[in-house]
């Protein structure tokens, strides 16, 4: 299994209309291979937004960034955002709300 965790900064007042893209654009990631995706902002700054997912595979990460609602959606936030961006993977080991791995 995949795992991403993303940090994006909003320009000033369009954090929360960020957010809301980025959950409106989810419906169709589980049949793209997505397990968990959470959508988080930071407490101490009202620009940062946070994003962890997990995915089936690496591949399955990169295909869904050419599903047409994850590319609406990127059009759609990426004038609000200051392209300020962090990215990391890492192979996930398990934890609540994943998968089990298998043996």
């Amino acid at each position: 299994m995949y795992g991403y965790l993303g940090s994006m900064k909003a320009k000033a007042g369009h954090r929360d209309e960020v957010v809301s893209i980025l959950l409106s654009a989810s419906d169709g990631l589980p049949s793209a291979g997505c397990s968990l995706y959470v959508v988080g902002v930071s407490e101490t700054d009202d620009q940062t937004i946070w994003v962890s997912e997990v995915w089936d595979s690496k591949e399955h990460h990169d295909a869904s960034l050419q599903l047409p609602e994850t590319r609406a959606a990127i059009s759609k936030a990426m004038p609000m955002l200051t392209g300020e961006f962090e990215s990391h993977e890492y192979a996930v080991a398990g934890g609540l709300g994943v998968p089990p791995m298998p043996a």
